[in-house]
């Protein structure tokens, strides 16, 4: 069987190089189009219920805290899938986790959450009990809300893959002994969000 002549292998290459270059081009602009941004997350109050450290190794709380995520994105919205959120200080969770329902985040929306944390005693360590004690005696307790989960993103009618998202909102609490209910926070700043 004889070879095709050079001319056809050739404006066959060519074809297929201005193919891949088109399609190339397309997904480009179509992700340029479409490309999602991250949600932005801010703590907006915080309440202190229940805050026992009277039996080490375990720590019993009860917290809530108020926090507000956005959507920017125009074209875009999220999904998250298996929302869990905790409170943790000096990097030790303080907190069990607590499983969030599914939620919608439509484009260009805002969405309050008001978890309640806490409940049934978690054991940390010693240093941790002790710099509670101390920082509640000051008046002042660093304390970390952190959210993990899966979201997707959607665009119309085209859903992605489910992407691992880790949230972290460092906050400084107004925090005296004997004092339950609404605390001040001491700033409201951006929350970390990795996806």
């Amino acid at each position: 069987m004889a070879s095709p002549p050079r001319n056809t292998r050739r404006a066959l290459c060519t074809f297929i190089t201005i193919f891949l270059l088109l399609a190339g081009l397309a997904v480009l602009i179509v992700w340029l189009i479409y490309r999602p941004h991250k949600p932005q997350f801010t703590v907006l109050g915080a309440a202190i219920y229940d805050l026992n450290t009277t039996s080490p190794p375990f720590i019993s709380t009860s917290m809530q805290f108020t926090l507000v995520t956005r959507n920017p994105n125009r074209r875009v919205s999220i999904m998250y899938d298996k929302l869990t959120a905790y409170v943790s200080y000096r990097n030790q969770a303080i907190t069990s986790s607590l499983a969030l329902p599914p939620l919608y985040h439509a484009t260009k929306s805002t969405v309050t959450l008001s978890p309640v944390l806490g409940g049934a005693g978690v054991p940390v360590s010693v240093e941790a009990t002790n710099g509670l004690v101390m920082d509640e005696a000051y008046g002042v307790v660093a304390l970390s809300v952190v959210l993990l989960g899966r979201l997707r993103w959607k665009a119309g009618v085209i859903y992605t893959g489910r992407y691992g998202v880790y949230v972290k909102c460092d906050v400084w609490v107004g925090l005296k002994k004997g004092i339950v209910g609404q605390v001040p926070l001491l700033g409201s700043p951006q929350c970390k969000v990795d996806i």
